[in-house]
C-alpha cells in the first residue's frame, strides 16, 4: 500500500519516531490571564453547558433547567432553538442578562453529544465564503463593506450550513432584543461544532457593526488563511500582546472582543488538518492543565494564529518548542507537561481523547443533570 507524506498514518509514523520532549517556554506578563478575564470564561463556560439541555430536557421560561440555569437567577429566556436531528442543524438559546448581571443579550450554541457526530462534523469539504454585505453602516464609524471583502476565502461548508440553517431563528431574535435593550451587549458562545457557529455568526454580527463579544470553547477550524485574515482584521485579534498598553487598574481592563479557548489534550481545535487547507485564527487562550479544574495560572494568553506555546505545539507531536527570538526551536528542559503518556501520536490524531478533554473546559461539558457535573468537582479560582 502506498500513501503519501501528508497521509495522517505517515505522520503519525513520523511522530512515534521523533525523540519525546515538552513545551518549553517563558511566559511573559503580556501572556498572563487576569482574574477578571479568568472570571469572564469560567462563566461563559457554564452558560454553554445550558445549551445541552435543549434537545434533552429542556430550558424553559422564565430561565430555567436541570443544568446550571439556577446559577443565573434573574435572567430572562427569550427563546430557544432545535432544527432538528442532522449534522447541519443545530439548538441553542438566547438570554437576556439583567442587572445586577451585566446588561448582555447570550446565544448560546450547543455542541455535539458524541465523538462519531464531532468526527463526521470536521469531514466536510470547504466552500466559497461569501461574507455579509450591510445595507448601511449601522454601527458606525469605517464602513463595514471594506472589511467584508474577502478573496479567495473558503469556509467549512458543513460549518456554514449549519449557521445559516440556524440565522433566520437567531437574527430576528437578537434584532428584536437589541431595540428593548440597545444599550446590552451582544454575547455569542460556543462550544465544539456550536463554537465554529457561534464564530460564523459572530463574524456576520460584527460586519454588521453590532460589535459581539465572541467566546468559543474547543473550536475546529473553520476555513483557509484568506477567511482567517478576514476574521483577525473584523476582530482586531492578530495583534502582539505585548505592544498594547497595560491597564494598572484591573477594573478598568477591556476583555478581549473574540476569545478562542483551547484545551491541552483537545485534539477538535486542531481539525481539519492543515493538509485539507484549514488554519487557526487569533485570539486562542489556552488551558494547560490537562484535568478538572484549572486555576488562573493554568491559562494563558496566545499570540497570533499559530502559537506553538499553545494547542497548536500539540500538532508536532511531543517535540518541543521554544520561541525565542523570533525562531522555533526544540528543547529539552520542560516547562509545563503540555502532552501526556501518550503523547507520542500527534494530538489531532488521538481522536480517543475526544470524550473527555474535547469536553473539559473549566467544568465538564454536555450533562444537562441537576448540578451540572456529577463528578462534584468544584470551581476554586486562584
Amino acid at each position: 500500500m502506498k500513501f503519501s507524506r501528508k497521509h495522517p498514518l505517515f505522520l503519525s509514523l513520523c511522530a512515534f519516531l521523533l525523540p519525546k520532549h515538552t513545551v518549553a517556554a517563558q511566559n511573559g506578563p503580556e501572556r498572563e490571564v487576569s482574574a477578571k478575564l479568568f472570571e469572564s470564561l469560567e462563566e461563559s463556560s457554564r452558560l454553554v453547558d445550558i445549551a445541552y439541555c435543549i434537545g434533552s430536557t429542556g430550558v424553559h421560561k422564565p430561565f430555567e433547567c436541570l443544568s446550571r440555569c439556577q446559577e443565573f437567577e434573574g435572567f430572562e429566556l427569550i427563546t430557544t432553538w432545535n432544527t432538528g436531528p442532522l449534522l447541519s442543524d443545530s439548538c441553542g438559546y438566547i438570554a437576556i442578562s439583567h442587572p445586577p448581571y451585566p446588561k448582555r443579550i447570550i446565544v448560546a450554541f450547543r455542541g455535539t453529544y458524541s465523538v462519531t457526530n464531532t468526527i463526521i462534523d470536521l469531514s466536510a469539504y470547504p466552500q466559497r465564503y461569501v461574507p455579509y454585505i450591510p445595507d448601511d453602516n449601522e454601527g458606525g464609524g469605517d464602513d463595514p463593506r471594506e472589511k467584508a471583502k474577502c478573496t479567495n476565502c473558503t469556509v467549512h461548508a458543513g460549518f456554514m450550513t449549519t449557521w445559516q440553517n440556524t440565522r433566520s431563528t437567531v437574527l430576528p431574535a437578537v434584532e428584536t432584543a437589541r431595540k428593548q435593550h440597545p444599550d446590552y451587549e451582544i454575547v455569542l458562545i460556543g462550544h465544539s461544532l456550536g463554537g465554529a457557529v457561534a464564530a460564523l455568526a459572530g463574524l456576520e454580527f460584527q460586519l454588521k457593526g453590532w460589535s459581539p463579544q465572541v467566546t468559543t470553547f474547543g473550536e475546529p477550524k473553520l476555513g483557509n488563511r484568506a477567511f482567517v485574515n478576514l476574521l483577525d482584521e473584523a476582530f482586531s485579534v492578530n495583534v502582539d500582546q505585548s505592544l498594547l498598553p497595560r491597564e494598572e487598574e484591573e477594573e478598568e481592563e477591556e476583555l478581549p472582543r473574540f476569545r478562542r479557548v483551547t484545551h491541552a489534550n483537545d485534539p477538535v481545535p486542531l481539525l481539519p488538518l492543515d493538509e485539507w487547507g484549514y488554519e487557526t485564527h487569533a485570539g486562542e487562550i489556552f488551558i494547560s492543565k490537562p484535568d478538572l479544574p484549572p486555576g488562573r495560572t493554568d491559562l494563558e494568553r496566545c499570540e497570533g494564529n499559530r502559537d506553538l506555546r499553545c494547542i497548536e505545539g500539540a500538532s508536532y507531536g511531543s517535540n518541543a518548542v521554544n520561541i525565542a527570538g523570533g525562531q522555533t526551536v526544540l528543547s529539552e528542559q520542560p516547562r509545563r507537561q503540555r502532552i501526556d503518556g501518550a503523547g507520542l501520536i500527534p494530538a489531532r490524531f488521538r481522536l480517543w481523547e475526544l470524550f473527555f478533554a474535547h469536553r473539559d473546559y473549566f467544568w465538564r461539558l454536555g450533562l444537562c443533570v441537576p448540578g451540572g457535573d456529577p463528578t462534584g468537582l468544584k470551581f476554586k479560582a486562584d
